[in-house]
């Protein structure tokens, strides 16, 4: 049986929402405050997602559970990936990034897209439980929808009904959200531990 207590290693109050949302049964401790954040410098999601819980693990010595998420668009050769947060620059949040999409995509036919997110336990020990969870799905011309966080608003799944992310409830995104299949497996994978 896995660790039924983890430290979250994201201190982002929609993403900690949605996750303990999608690991019912588990204990999720918030992030220590004061805790500097860990320098994302990895070449792939796995490798940012390892760094983030590596440092709380050191942080706390307790087992910790991170993510890292990627838009990959192919008209962008499949950016900005491991940079989707810091799209439009390091201090960019949710408006700044959907509003630099648009930008780059202004005049492009080809809006197909996908979310990638890597989901991972560390504990003290050394060992990890990952899993990955992946959506397709093409970037709306505009944003639409109140609802989620990020890119949700112009990011139409191709197994939803036509509506973004945020034009969703969180119980239909979660149910075909890349994260949503990335936390379910990774849910499934902790007996491993």
């Amino acid at each position: 049986m896995g660790p039924r207590r983890l430290v979250l290693a994201t201190a982002n109050d929609d993403k900690v929402a949605e996750i303990r949302r999608l690991l019912p049964g588990i204990e999720l401790l918030p992030r220590p405050a004061g805790l500097p954040e860990a320098v994302e410098d990895g070449a792939t999601l796995f490798d940012n997602a390892l760094i983030k819980a590596r440092s709380l693990v050191e942080a706390t010595g307790q087992p910790a559970v991170a993510d890292d998420t990627g838009l990959e668009v192919d008209a962008l050769g499949g950016g900005p990936g491991v940079h989707t947060a810091r799209f439009a620059g390091p201090e960019a949040g949710y408006a700044d990034n959907v509003s630099h999409l648009l930008e780059v995509l202004r005049g492009s036919d080809d809006r197909r897209a996908r979310f990638r997110t890597v989901a991972l336990v560390l504990t003290p020990e050394g060992s990890t439980v990952w899993a990955e969870g992946s959506v397709e799905g093409r970037i709306a011309e505009e944003p639409r929808g109140e609802g989620g966080f990020g890119y949700d608003p112009v990011f139409i799944p191709l197994d939803g009904d036509g509506r973004t992310f945020a034009e969703m409830a969180d119980e239909e995104k979660n149910a075909i959200s890349h994260r949503g299949r990335a936390f379910t497996a990774l849910a499934a994978r902790l007996e491993e531990l």
